[in-house]
């Protein structure tokens, strides 16, 4: 399979001409009506009534299932996925999809990914976490997500754990801070679980929660790069704080501080706890946070829909802190399954959650998309620090533990480098070298040229130029091709000969808009 770079040009502005079809040609939306109970859309709805501001049309069902598959689990629907959804005509499938894709291995595997980044999973410098301990946390991270272990049960292990950092992984909070100075564990205690930056609080109030990490020790062992963290002894007497809502407390002689702030932080009626989680969680599935940033929470910066913030904490502590409940909620609502188009010109549209966000895959789900379409893997390695560690091809990119490990191809895409524990530290905005790799490298020409799904498409159409087109766009697009599509690629085919149309095909898809961001 050959691919040449100039006809691929040709064929991806024909693909992206496709945008401004006629309504009934239209992909990426239906006109069906979403009767929704769901108290989600009462909030949002009702403030963008209140500022004059019309909602997207639902989405299509293609462009939900991939939507759903992206968000949830960090990959695209098998075609035979596609298909079989696509002809479902029971009401309830959309919900169907979500349950049983929250209770798929890939999850774990995906929000594994998004914790890693916030909690600083990394081995070298400037985190040094080492290998071993890289491998524990990440183990113990991606276990708490699968068996669903309640947010306020994950965050007090984090706070209050003690012991090896191989052998108890939530230690590692406090090893992946870059220094160990309390002032600096304050900080990333309250940016991680308060979703806030305590260098403007007022000198008191940032000294006193310093004071509940003053006594964290930190043992080394006879095994290479162990670490005991513990309750330092020598601090014998009693301790006197003040908790961020300027509370004070009191911490006796021998008792751990951070079980004091770890109490006080997940009480029910302590707002700060589960407005920051269901912020970043509405963050992570809808492009931006309901408070925005999502880990700049102050009192200056306030929620665009304070009723549904509210909402949102509410239903995390009446379901004992169960987050699939939130993930539920969100994915169920006619809120998040709203097309991209949207149906305002209002600035504040966006903001307040008048359509889905459109916005650029992650590094790590673009190259295992790339490479779910080759048929084959990346390779990672890392020659430093000892051991020298490999990560087998079959392995995705979303499941990497140890963020040391990358690639220029990650680094060119955004990938953080969880120095800082910020959601900033990614970046998804695109650049000319990104466009330039994906158009013109011999990294995206190798698995396109390798492609074992495009050959079974090709195999399976016995020459019909037609299936052979739907095939493609069903396999890359995950979606049926539009009669203009359908034209454009035919007149392309009978032009160039199916062997380049077909490379050419899936080049100019690859290289699409459609292709290359959640929508």
């Amino acid at each position: 399979m050959k691919i040449t770079l100039l006809p691929a040009v040709v064929l991806i502005a024909a693909v992206g001409s496709q945008g401004a079809q006629p309504r009934g040609a239209n992909p990426f939306e239906t006109d069906a009506r979403q009767p929704s109970s769901n108290p989600i859309d009462t909030h949002v709805s009702a403030l963008l009534r209140e500022r004059g501001i019309e909602p997207a049309r639902l989405c299509s069902d293609a462009v939900f299932l991939r939507r759903v598959y992206l968000d949830v689990i960090g990959t695209l629907p098998e075609p035979s996925e596609v298909r079989a959804f696509l002809k479902d005509t029971r009401p309830t499938k959309r919900s169907v999809l979500i349950n049983e894709l929250l209770t798929r291995e890939e999850f774990a595997a995906y929000w594994s990914l998004k914790w890693c980044d916030l909690l600083r999973v990394k081995a070298e410098f400037p985190i040094n976490l080492w290998p071993n301990a890289v491998q524990a946390y990440h183990r113990w991270i991606r276990d708490a997500l699968r068996e669903n272990r309640p947010h306020d049960k994950f965050a007090r292990e984090l706070l209050t754990s003690s012991g090896s950092n191989f052998r108890v992984p939530p230690v590692n909070f406090y090893r992946a801070v870059q220094s160990r100075e309390p002032a600096a564990i304050a900080e990333a205690a309250a940016l991680t679980f308060m979703g806030t930056r305590i260098a403007a609080w007022p000198e008191p109030r940032r000294a006193g929660l310093a004071a509940l990490f003053s006594r964290i020790s930190y043992k080394p062992t006879g095994e290479w790069k162990e670490e005991i963290v513990c309750l330092d002894p020598k601090p014998a007497g009693p301790l006197e704080a003040l908790l961020p809502d300027g509370s004070k407390v009191r911490v006796a002689a021998g008792e751990d501080p951070r079980r004091a702030f770890a109490d006080w932080l997940i009480r029910p009626d302590n707002p700060w706890f589960t407005r920051n989680i269901v912020n970043r969680v509405w963050a992570w599935l809808m492009g931006r946070g309901i408070i925005h940033e999502p880990d700049d929470i102050r009192p200056d910066n306030p929620p665009v829909n304070p009723g549904l913030l509210a909402f949102l904490e509410r239903e995390l502590v009446n379901a004992k802190y169960d987050l699939r409940h939130i993930y539920r909620l969100i994915l169920n609502s006619r809120t998040y399954q709203q097309s991209p188009i949207p149906r305002s010109t209002r600035p504040e549209a966006e903001a307040l959650f008048a359509h889905y966000m459109v916005r650029r895959l992650d590094a790590e789900v673009l190259i295992d998309a790339l490479s779910w379409l080759a048929g084959d893997g990346e390779g990672y390695s890392s020659p430093i620090p000892e051991p020298f560690t490999f990560i087998p091809e079959r392995e995705r990119t979303v499941e990497l533990a140890d963020g040391s490990i990358t690639s220029q191809f990650l680094e060119m895409f955004g990938r953080p480098a969880r120095d800082t524990g910020l959601e900033s530290e990614r970046n998804n905005q695109p650049t000319d070298a990104q466009e330039l790799h994906l158009l013109n490298s011999t990294h995206v020409q190798r698995k396109l040229e390798r492609s074992e799904r495009l050959r079974r498409v090709v195999n399976a159409a016995k020459g019909n130029a037609r299936a052979i087109i739907g095939g493609i766009y069903l396999t890359i697009l995950s979606r049926e091709p539009a009669p203009a599509e359908v034209a454009s690629a035919e007149a392309y085919f009978n032009k160039a000969g199916q062997q380049r149309g077909v490379a050419d095909l899936a080049w100019a898809l690859v290289n699409s808009k459609e292709f290359l961001y959640r929508h």
